[in-house]
């Protein structure tokens, strides 16, 4: 059986080996490639750049070009000759027109520059979305370290047990001790098994988290790089200020400048809504010309005998003319778009007296707007600051409970070897024992809990003060 044993755990060693182990640093870069949340905030990015381009352009002059090619059936005035025709007309029509602001208010202007703040800010939130992935990942990872340790913990605790039930048997065989030594020691190993079970469990689902944060299809097979991990410097940490890191964290961090950026938005807004009060000029011109098949121009002239035209008063002579006769032909395509030319240009100047009030209420929405941004930059100041006096706090409480539960953890660890000895003797019955061992257990998993608060919290603090988190 033990035989058996060896080679089943050289297999499990050897299939772990082949899997890849995933790194703090490889699952914080993957999380950020393929995180949806951060890919709509990429897109939102691009959208709000997009504005931009189309705001500015908006300060540029349109220009549109169009042309018609018509058939006309029955009697209509034709538009170039303004005579009636009465057979199918061809007609087209050729126009390139634009048109410019001159002036409304600004509301040009202030639209460009909104939108670049938008951008702005669109740009910030994706880096702190960027941010809270990698501190989310890094807690994750935390607590399957943390979960290791417990099993670790558990697993050496067991085995100590499951010695000493070894040993009690052989001698409970002997009849060197009672019954119910050897039954209290078994119950002792079989509830450091459930703690075992417990631990694997815990384990399990702190991979399960973090596999599912990184999306992964394979969670089965996930396995994570354990670093070795150092403790912070706790003297240093105690010279650490919570205003200090507030300070340093208040101009670093995206979502306070985002939420700052979102005021002089807000701003602009109002200034757009006002911009309805003013006078609006705008310039336009065009330029057009077209073609008529109604258009005739004369293509040959002959002379066709002579017409009286009237007679003379003295002698009553008549007086003579000579009758013309003309041909006509349809003025051609080129010469009818150079003589049908027109071209226009004006300004048109509309002037707001009353518009059932919108103007007003607009202004007065956008005022709330911007005051409502104000309360929003405020109070992601504020929470920043009641974060980090609270990771302060928290870092603060674990050190001391790991510096005081790994005290605890030193004397009852001397005392369990005593007792330990003690047992071995006959001195102390199981009992004893298992009070002993499960005090020490305690203790350790106390001191692994404040250790891993103390290591989370402390990196919450760098992550403020722009460190890279790493361990």
């Amino acid at each position: 059986m033990k035989k058996l044993t060896v080679i089943f755990f050289l297999l499990s060693a050897f299939w772990g080996y082949g899997q890849k182990q995933w790194s703090l640093e490889e699952c914080i870069v993957y999380a950020r490639e393929n995180n949806l949340t951060l890919k709509l905030q990429q897109l939102n990015v691009q959208l709000a750049e997009l504005s931009v381009i189309r705001n500015k352009a908006a300060l540029l002059p349109g220009v549109s070009a169009g042309a018609t090619h018509n058939y006309n059936y029955g009697r209509t005035v034709d538009m170039y000759t303004n005579q009636f025709a009465t057979d199918r007309v061809q007609s087209n029509n050729f126009y390139l027109s634009g048109n410019v602001t001159v002036f409304n208010g600004f509301r040009l202007i202030n639209s460009w520059k909104q939108s670049e703040l938008d951008a702005e800010a669109a740009r910030l939130d994706a880096a702190q979305t960027t941010q809270d992935i990698s501190l989310s990942i890094a807690t994750a990872y935390l607590q399957v370290l943390y979960a290791l340790e417990l099993v670790n913990n558990a697993h050496n605790q067991l085995n100590i047990t499951k010695l000493q039930l070894d040993r009690t048997r052989k001698l409970f065989e002997a009849g060197a001790v009672s019954r119910g030594n050897y039954l209290s020691l078994e119950a002792q190993s079989a509830s450091e098994e459930s703690q075992l079970v417990n631990a694997e469990n815990q384990l399990s689902i702190a991979y399960l988290t973090l596999a599912q944060m990184l999306d992964l299809e394979d969670i089965s097979s996930f396995r994570i790089v354990v670093p070795e991990i150092n403790l912070p410097d706790t003297a240093g940490f105690l010279l650490q200020n919570p205003d200090d890191i507030y300070r340093f964290a208040l101009n670093s961090q995206p979502s306070v400048q985002s939420s700052e950026i979102r005021i002089e938005s807000a701003e602009k807004s109002l200034n757009i809504a006002r911009a309805s009060r003013y006078p609006m000029l705008s310039l336009s011109g065009s330029w057009g010309s077209g073609y008529s098949g109604a258009s005739k121009r004369i293509s040959a002239i002959s002379m066709n005998g002579n017409d009286t035209i009237g007679i003379t008063s003295i002698s009553s002579d008549y007086v003579l003319s000579p009758a013309w006769s003309y041909s006509y032909e349809t003025t051609p395509f080129a010469d009818q778009i150079k003589d049908n030319v027109n071209k226009s240009i004006g300004l048109t100047l509309s002037v707001p007296i009353f518009n059932r009030f919108n103007t007003s209420t607009a202004i007065k929405q956008a005022k709330i707007n911007v005051d409502m941004a104000r309360i929003g930059f405020e109070q992601e100041k504020r929470n920043l600051q009641k974060t980090i006096q609270q990771a302060y706090n928290d870092a603060a409480g674990a050190l001391k409970r790991y510096q005081a539960a790994k005290k605890q953890v030193a004397a009852l660890q001397e005392s369990f070897k005593y007792m330990e000895v003690r047992f071995v003797e006959g001195a102390a019955n199981p009992v004893e024992y298992s009070d002993s061992k499960n005090k020490l257990i305690t203790a350790e998993s106390d001191m692994l809990q404040a250790r891993y608060e103390f290591i989370f919290r402390s990196k919450i603090l760098d992550f403020y003060l722009g460190k890279e988190i790493k361990f």
